[in-house]
């Protein structure tokens, strides 16, 4: 096996240190977030950081780059305190990809690129039409990380849309019959594939030894 300590991760090249440290934590998620300016200008950009926080209430978490340059999602979310979350499916992957270009402010990705922006009811923020799971979001908090100078926004779940083949009895969301993607590093992505699902575990009886 490939082997590397703290030091030479460190002494790596910068690009080849990126993609090895974004990758080795496994495949991530794969999700648009759709926002709109104080001026009406929405804004979609390609997160693969969103995490399950909490079901109760429903909370979900995603984590922002340093805000040191201009961050027109983060910024939209701040004077809004709203947005979206749309899972990135197979049809759809090199658009959603091509929103991690910055753009000028005033220019929508929307505008760029084949993803059609969709509104529900009277919520302000961009939904992306055809999105297999889609959720509106309320900002919570935001919790700076001075360690690596991240931050991560705390949301809760408003609304979740789920198209109907996708949704179990039981309530798993079967991503694979939406072909929903994932991220492996920053610019790769796979489509995984509903294997196996298991029941509850509980420990066994141990007898005890004589």
């Amino acid at each position: 096996m490939a082997f590397f300590n703290h030091k030479q991760i460190l002494d790596l090249d910068k690009i080849y240190k990126i993609n090895l440290i974004n990758s080795c934590s496994g495949f991530k998620s794969a999700n648009l977030l759709g926002s709109v300016s104080k001026e009406g200008i929405p804004n979609v950009a390609v997160f693969s950081s969103v995490t399950h926080l909490g079901s109760n209430p429903p909370t979900l978490g995603f984590i922002l780059r340093p805000t040191t340059v201009p961050r027109d999602t983060y910024k939209n979310i701040k004077e809004n305190g709203s947005f979206t979350i749309n899972h990135i499916y197979e049809d759809i992957i090199e658009d959603a990809h091509h929103t991690s270009a910055k753009y000028p402010e005033k220019i929508s990705e929307f505008n760029v690129t084949n993803l059609e922006e969709e509104y529900k009811g009277d919520f302000k923020a961009p939904f992306v039409k055809n999105a297999p799971v889609q959720m509106s979001m309320k900002f919570i908090e935001e919790i700076y990380i001075p360690s690596n100078e991240v931050v991560l926004i705390v949301s809760q779940i408003e609304e979740l849309y789920v198209k109907d083949e996708l949704l179990q009895k039981d309530g798993l969301i079967n991503l694979s019959k939406g072909n929903v993607v994932t991220i492996n590093g920053l610019d790769t992505y796979a489509i995984p594939k509903f294997k196996k699902q298991l029941s509850y575990q509980r420990p066994k009886k141990i007898e005890k030894s004589v």
